[in-house]
């Protein structure tokens, strides 16, 4: 091999090297970029949810007595009134526990843009080896 084949496969090898580090910088900045907007999103849920467990309480404070007062008066019944107003609170809560919930998934954390960036970006640095 002549000297001039050996000073280009170095200079290709040093400039790979170089892009590799700028990629790999890249990526980085990408993961931190994605994963900084994933812990944002999981606060919103635990929000959510901290938002029913709040509005679960103060219902069942506020508007519970008035609403069993007034379906006594149509039912004759102040227990059964009660256990009415009672189980529509417990699912709205309920409902806006679940969707807190699903906001919050573990799965949300998943960096996925990243992912699907350093797999393609390795398969176009193979190629560039196999050439």
């Amino acid at each position: 091999m002549s000297e001039y084949g050996n000073s280009t496969i170095k200079s290709l090898l040093g400039e790979a090297l170089r892009e590799s580090g700028d990629l790999a910088q890249k990526e980085f900045t990408l993961f931190r970029t994605e994963m900084s907007h994933n812990v944002r999103s999981m606060m919103v849920g635990a929000g959510m949810m901290v938002a029913a467990a709040v509005f679960a309480i103060a219902a069942l404070m506020i508007f519970t007595e008035a609403l069993v007062a007034s379906l006594a008066t149509v039912l004759d019944s102040r227990a059964l009134a009660a256990l009415i107003v009672g189980g529509v609170m417990a699912l709205i809560a309920v409902g806006l526990i679940l969707y807190g919930r699903h906001v919050f998934s573990a799965a949300s954390l998943m960096p996925t843009k990243t992912v699907r960036s350093v797999k393609r970006d390795a398969a176009v640095l193979s190629e560039r080896v196999a050439e």
